[in-house]
């Protein structure tokens, strides 16, 4: 199999570097190619003639590599290499050890689910209201070189203590968070654990108004229509800050991405 690699060399969780994992790569004859500044994996991934692509990189860096394979009919990699890494967790990969998840080319084939908000894929899921303030003003704060961003982000978190408006489906929910995710998360006392299935064919709307379980609720469908008084909200999307238009439209489109993955996982 002839696989294409994208690695995103500021990423990175601690363990092998970007050049070694491109060498250990290399070695085993995946093309390699590592990101620089303005590139764009999605046109670098489509332009290829290669029979997988896939992306080393935290969760962030995978849905537009997932839709390069999708519009070319082609399977595609995750290698963890980033700092959390959820979807590779989610489909079985040793997230600590993005060697081994080298191993998928020429491995075993599997279909899973893929979300859609507004036509983009999102691999995870998408959050509204505080989380996904937090996110957006962690990127702010890490693109200025503010050793104190972490801290100003939780301080915000204490200040949003007032449920956001939102519509979905027509009927009003308020909540300080709003998340849609790409099949069912097993919820963990103050976070989103893990998800048992990747091909349940469902999207679950998680409403919180606190940090402990009892203070969620969950709905599951194929679609959601979700508004909001303003016309654009921020969102956080598979962890990455995002200003998405409102209605946002979601949608599930089951069995719809080819993922290889290592025999081992």
């Amino acid at each position: 199999m002839r696989g294409f690699l994208l690695i995103n060399p500021r990423s990175g969780n601690g363990g092998p570097s970007a050049d070694e994992l491109r060498d250990e790569a290399e070695e085993r004859g995946i093309a390699v190619r590592l990101l620089a500044p303005g590139d764009h994996p999605y046109e670098l991934a489509r332009a290829s003639e290669a029979d997988a692509f896939g992306i080393a990189g935290g969760d962030g860096s995978l849905a537009p590599v997932a839709q390069a394979a999708l519009d070319r009919g082609v399977p595609f990699v995750a290698v963890p290499f980033g700092t959390r890494n959820h979807f590779a967790r989610d489909l079985g990969l040793d997230r600590d050890d993005p060697i081994s998840a080298l191993d998928a080319f020429g491995g075993v084939e599997r279909w899973i689910d893929v979300g859609r908000v507004n036509d983009r894929l999102f691999l995870n899921n998408v959050s509204l209201g505080m989380y996904a303030r937090l996110v957006h003003h962690r990127e702010a704060r890490r693109r200025r070189r503010e050793v104190l961003a972490r801290l100003r982000a939780m301080l915000i978190a204490l200040r949003e203590r007032t449920p956001l408006g939102f519509n979905v489906d027509g009927d009003p929910v308020a909540a300080r968070v709003l998340l849609v995710s790409n099949n069912r998360y097993v919820l963990e006392l103050f976070s989103l654990g893990e998800r048992e299935r990747l091909d349940e064919g469902l999207l679950y709307l998680y409403a919180a108004n606190g940090t402990l379980r009892s203070a969620w609720t969950e709905r599951a469908a194929e679609r959601f229509r979700v508004d909001a008084a303003a016309g654009r909200v921020r969102a956080a999307v598979d962890g990455e800050p995002e200003l998405l238009e409102t209605p946002l439209n979601f949608r599930i489109e089951a069995r719809a991405l080819r993922v290889l993955v290592p025999p081992s996982a």
